[in-house]
């Protein structure tokens, strides 16, 4: 992996690995979990890889791969389950390229990534405890999908770090729900640049910075709302639509806190 591509081989590829693979157009990602023997596990919305419930999955779906009306003999899926499916890596992939999602990666590296949902700062858990949280999530789900608070890359970054982002009981949001966001806030917040200088590089200029900041700030490994919490502590709470948040003390350490959380 470099720094303009995450791209790796299958052959390199270890259990717990999050990998992901891109759609059409690169309109959006797919990411997974690989757990061995070829096998990926991955979040959809009652079997689809993305959805809103919104006139937006038109162009969403027609952006991903078409589904081959031959079913894999390899593969499981539901469309009333809830969300977490275990396929082959053939079938992750859909024709598409193998990519490694990065984890630790220093601030000059993540901010040198122009697009996001293909790196963090956050620091991944053993292989060990990876593959379990999401064998785990397969057995018991991960709630409801939504796109832009909890999709398939938010599975697999709790499934690798065990961190979640909770605000008001809501779980999100993964980096490329960011890029999206955070492309349309750059717009607007440099757009009042204009009435300060006429120079549309330095406009362009400023519109990146602001991009750039924001993604920075939203990252899983930088932000302060960001609590850990054990596989089964939240299927559990998810179950019974409970999640409290503990704040954390206050400390003199510069780096963000973690906070907790539990089931009520």
């Amino acid at each position: 992996m470099g720094l303009l591509s995450n791209r790796v081989t299958r052959e390199s590829l270890k259990a717990g690995d999050h990998i992901y693979s891109w759609r059409t157009a690169y309109i959006y990602a797919h990411h997974g979990i690989y757990i061995g023997d070829d096998k990926v596990i991955h979040f959809t919305r009652r079997g689809q890889e993305v959805g809103t419930g919104t006139v937006l999955d038109v162009l969403l779906v027609s952006s991903g791969p078409v589904k081959s009306q031959e079913l894999c003999p390899n593969c499981t899926t539901s469309e009333d389950g809830h969300g977490v499916v275990v396929s082959c890596l053939n079938c992750f992939l859909a024709g598409g390229v193998l990519y490694k999602f990065e984890y630790a990666v220093s601030p000059a590296l993540f901010l040198a990534k122009a697009r996001g949902g293909t790196c963090t700062l956050a620091v991944s858990d053993e292989d060990e405890i990876v593959v379990h949280r999401a064998k785990y999530l397969l057995e018991n789900g991960f709630g409801c999908y939504n796109l832009f608070k909890k999709n398939c890359e938010d599975f697999a970054i709790y499934c690798k770090t065990g961190h979640l982002v909770v605000d008001e009981g809501t779980i999100g949001r993964s980096g490329q729900a960011i890029s999206t966001i955070g492309g349309s806030l750059a717009a607007v917040l440099s757009s009042p640049l204009r009435f300060v200088t006429t120079n549309v590089y330095g406009i362009a200029v400023t519109a990146v910075g602001v991009y750039c900041v924001s993604r920075y700030a939203a990252d899983i490994g930088m932000r302060s709302d960001v609590v850990k919490i054990q596989v089964e502590d939240l299927t559990r709470s998810l179950a019974v639509g409970l999640l409290r948040v503990i704040e954390p003390q206050i400390s003199m350490n510069l780096a963000p806190q973690s906070t907790q959380i539990v089931s009520q």
